[in-house]
């Protein structure tokens, strides 16, 4: 592993305090909200990078607008996902063609500013999530000679602890934290009772307390599914639980997601095999995984001090054709997942961990990935894989906290750059304080 630095860095070392008070203009005069980044994979540019398409949604209608200067290059080619700071001041984008984690400074203005890139310890990232001072990304292989597209290997999780910004200086990125038992900076993903399984991971959830993380993965020599389950110990050590044995059950065996229909689905959304999502409730008391080949949601329980999962009654739930992303709603009790094939979002109301269906809204074409905005909780949005080869869209609709119940915002959907892969937002300033909808 290497850690490279942007060549612009020193020059934003001097600036960024500056950048970050810069532009307080349109975004106060528009009533903004949120400021909503969409990655998308189509290349762009002499560099062939992605571009960040950055939207500001406005309080009273919803209506999502691009930003001026938008789109931004993505620092990378193959931008797959984003994470925000736990300070909502940066943007990770992680870019799967580069094996690159690109930091990006938000200002004010909601506009990017690239100050650190650093090598992902793995090959191929595909996932990324922060918790408090720690950024966590999944790569497809493990840093291994002998792993590559044409003989691949187990994926790997590498943890990359934050210094929290001060008056002078962003967030900054140290090296990914040592895993003593490979005396390297990855945790392989690996089944004890199996070594030679090739697991391909998915997705990644980190709990909201921070005590645990899970990873959905898809073995791809048994043609099973699995959630690998993670104590986050000090500075980011990550310890397996249940002995590294994946977590939960079905009948005939340790399998914590439905066996697949088939090995893969030839789905744009990066990994696209059987467990396609994985997200925790605000409470961190329940886990839920997509199954994008049998339609279903797995739902579990975490026990609290052991981080083990149990299925509740009533799993699995139903879903759409191809469930692709969830989100669970971070102050009301609602569920929300994309259904790539059907264009769809079904919104879920949760109760103990069950799951009881509210209804389907319909969504640009094939959604895969969904977020909340989170300065009000009222505004939600999709990116839309498919449009044309020139551009995709953005879904945005209006949520009742009391019903769950979706509603188009304005003018929807947005025109945004083509292939969008990725939705990550952060809220404006405050903007949103006191507005209750």
């Amino acid at each position: 592993m290497r850690m490279k630095f942007n060549k612009s860095s020193q020059l934003l070392l001097v600036s960024v305090a500056s950048l970050l008070v810069a532009g307080l203009i349109t975004a106060c005069e528009t009533l903004t909200v949120d400021f909503v980044y969409v990655a998308t994979s189509k290349a762009a540019g002499p560099n062939s990078y992605g571009e960040i398409d950055v939207f500001e949604i406005n309080s009273e209608s919803g209506f999502m607008r691009p930003i001026p200067s938008s789109p931004f290059p993505s620092g990378g080619r193959d931008p797959v996902a984003e994470a925000v700071s736990s300070d909502n001041m940066n943007l990770f984008v992680a870019n799967q063609d580069d094996n690159t984690i690109v930091q990006f400074v938000i200002g004010n203005d909601g506009k990017l500013y690239p100050y650190n890139t650093v090598n992902t310890p793995g090959v191929f990232p595909l996932a990324v999530a922060v918790n408090g001072l720690n950024l966590f990304v999944v790569d497809t292989y493990q840093p291994l000679p002998t792993c590559s597209p044409a003989q691949p290997c187990s994926g790997s999780i590498a943890v990359y602890p934050i210094t929290a910004a001060t008056s002078s200086l962003p967030d900054t990125m140290g090296p990914p934290v040592v895993n003593t038992a490979v005396s390297a900076a990855y945790w392989p993903l690996s089944l004890p009772s199996s070594t030679s399984d090739v697991i391909e991971p998915t997705s990644i959830t980190v709990l909201a307390s921070g005590a645990y993380l899970y990873v959905a993965a898809y073995d791809a020599t048994a043609g099973a599914n699995y959630i690998f389950g993670f104590s986050v110990g000090s500075g980011g050590v990550l310890t397996p639980l249940n002995g590294g044995v994946p977590l939960g059950g079905v009948a005939g065996g340790p399998i914590a997601v439905e066996s697949c229909i088939g090995a893969f689905l030839n789905a744009p959304y990066i990994v696209g095999t059987c467990p396609s999502a994985i997200a925790s409730d605000p409470t961190s008391s329940y886990v839920y995984v997509t199954d994008v080949a049998n339609g279903k949601i797995l739902g579990y329980s975490v026990a609290s001090g052991t981080g083990l999962l149990t299925p509740p009654g009533g799993n699995p739930f139903p879903a759409g054709d191809q469930p692709s992303a969830l989100v669970a709603d971070p102050t009301y009790p609602f569920l929300y997942v994309t259904n790539a094939l059907d264009s769809t979002i079904t919104a879920y109301s949760m109760d103990s961990g069950a799951l009881t269906s509210l209804g389907t809204f319909g969504t640009g074409l094939e959604p895969v990935a969904i977020g909340i905005d989170p300065s009000t909780k009222h505004f939600l949005f999709t990116a839309n894989y498919l449009g044309t080869t020139v551009y995709g869209t953005v879904s945005g609709f209006e949520l009742s906290p009391t019903a769950g119940t979706l509603v188009n915002s304005q003018g929807s959907p947005y025109i945004a750059n083509a292939q969008p892969t990725a939705v990550a937002a952060i809220p404006h300033n405050g903007t949103g304080a006191g507005i209750q909808k």
